[in-house]
Formats: structure tokens, C-alpha cells, sequence
């Protein structure tokens, strides 16, 4: 076996950096070398032990993400570690801010373990160079090119068959332009009512309004008749579904990031 890839989490929920190592350290590449509740404690491990990946939480007290990215950026002769910054729907001026500063991937919570997992040995599967990276402004988080359009189509509608959105409701082609939209340009989660809806409802000459209603109501049909075993598989690691439905946000990213996992690792 190579080299472990060392990795730092660092999120103030206590129960959920608990649930994260848990999952994380049962695989074999795998090497949880800290955890830290604070954006200070982030940054003491992260100087003393020079990991791979940082697991990073945009909202932390005494010192957050924004802050420890800042650091990292100013350090320049440490090895620049590759950064997923978690972030939660709402923190839409964050998230670009961030994205400035140099985050490779945002994932949106709640959020699928395995696709966590896929994102973080796509992202360190070329580490072997200890030369120390700079970073550079104009670099923007990873985003996977998919080439092939059609393809994707189909399995945006086989999923959502699987899930039991009704073909018949608007929503279901809101949802459909909402994740191919986030599929090729995953920053536009940060801009759901100021970009994503706005586009989807100059599409089919409606009002943003109506888009987000429609999305939030085959959302509601889905959970309601939908088949609970795929509703498991794709949203079980982070919620559970028989208490609670995801954000429409929420729906949309965990899915989108199910396919741009899919396209970059093909």
C-alpha cells in the first residue's frame, strides 16, 4: 500500500466530526492525523502536522474557515493542503468569498459519506510531489466536465424516476434543469434565488417564485410516494428521512454531486 493521505477535520459539531472520523478511518488510504472544533485548533494542527486534506467548516468560533484559508494562503512555504469546505445553504456571500480564497470543492450539507469519500481521492490522487503548492487567485473550486449531455439526461431521469418525482408536475423539469445546471457549474449554488431559479424560470417563461414552489412540491410527492430505499441510499448517510426532507438546495446538491463525481472519475 503508498502513502496514507493524511487528512484534518475541522467542524464544531462534536458528534459530527465523531461520525466523519468513524467512517473515514475505516478505510485503509485513510489517515485522520487531527480534529479540531475551532478555526485556531484547525490551524495549530495544521502547522504541525502538514496533511494532505483539510475537511473545513465555513462557520466556526474564534477563528472561521474564511479565516484559516487566509493563513493557509499566507504561508507560503508549507505544502498547500487541498481544501473541501463544508458550507450549509444561506451563506451565499461566504461561499464566494471562500471560492476566492482557493477552496477545491464545496459540499453542501447534509451530504452522502461515499461521495465525500470519492471526492477526497479524486482530489489527493496526484499528491505524490512534495513541491509546495501556491496558490493562485484566479483558481476556482474543481468543477467536472461532463462530456457526454445525453448520457447525463438519461441518468438525471432514470434517478428521479428511482426517487418517485411524478413526470407530470412542473417541478419535475425544474428539478431536472436545476441539477444539470449545478452538474456544469457548481457554483451557482451559491446564488439558488439570485441565479438558479431566476434561469430555470426565464426557461420556461415563468416566475422564481413558481419554480421554487414547484421544486419544494415534487420534493413533497417524492417523499410522500417514493421508494424508500433509494430515498436511503442517496440521502440516509446525512438525514433521516423519515423525519425530515431536504431543502430544496439540499435536494439538488446532493444529487448534482452524485453526477459530478460520476463524470470526473469515469
Amino acid at each position: 500500500m503508498g502513502k496514507k493521505i493524511k487528512i484534518i477535520i475541522a467542524d464544531d459539531n462534536h458528534g459530527f466530526c465523531q461520525m466523519l472520523q468513524n467512517y473515514l478511518q475505516g478505510q485503509e488510504d485513510l489517515n485522520i492525523v487531527g480534529v479540531a472544533y475551532n478555526g485556531l485548533e484547525a490551524w495549530e494542527l495544521i502547522q504541525t502536522q502538514e496533511p494532505d486534506l483539510i475537511i473545513l467548516d465555513l462557520v466556526m468560533p474564534n477563528l472561521d474557515g474564511l479565516g484559516v484559508l487566509e493563513r493557509i494562503n499566507a504561508r507560503t512555504t508549507m505544502k498547500r493542503p487541498k481544501i473541501i469546505m463544508l458550507t450549509a445553504f444561506g451563506q451565499e456571500s461566504l461561499t464566494n468569498e471562500a471560492m476566492s480564497l482557493g477552496v477545491d470543492y464545496f459540499i453542501l450539507k447534509p451530504f452522502d459519506m461515499d461521495i465525500l469519500s470519492k471526492r477526497i481521492h479524486s482530489l489527493t490522487k496526484d499528491m505524490s510531489s512534495s513541491t509546495p503548492a501556491q496558490f493562485s487567485a484566479s483558481a476556482s473550486p474543481i468543477v467536472a466536465s461532463v462530456g457526454n449531455v445525453l448520457n447525463l439526461n438519461v441518468e438525471v431521469t432514470t434517478i428521479m424516476h428511482q426517487i418517485g418525482i411524478p413526470a407530470h408536475v412542473k417541478g419535475y423539469q425544474y428539478i431536472r434543469d436545476a441539477i444539470l445546471m449545478v452538474v456544469e457549474d457548481v457554483s451557482i449554488l451559491g446564488a439558488v434565488t439570485k441565479e438558479l431559479y431566476p434561469g430555470i424560470a426565464k426557461k420556461h417563461n415563468t416566475a422564481s417564485s413558481r419554480v421554487e414552489r414547484g421544486i419544494r412540491h415534487a420534493i413533497e410527492l417524492a417523499w410522500e410516494r417514493g421508494q424508500t430505499d433509494t430515498l436511503k441510499r442517496i440521502f440516509g448517510y446525512s438525514m433521516n428521512i423519515e423525519r425530515q426532507k431536504p431543502t430544496n438546495s439540499q435536494f439538488i446538491a446532493l444529487i448534482a454531486d452524485k453526477f459530478r463525481v460520476m463524470s470526473s472519475v469515469s
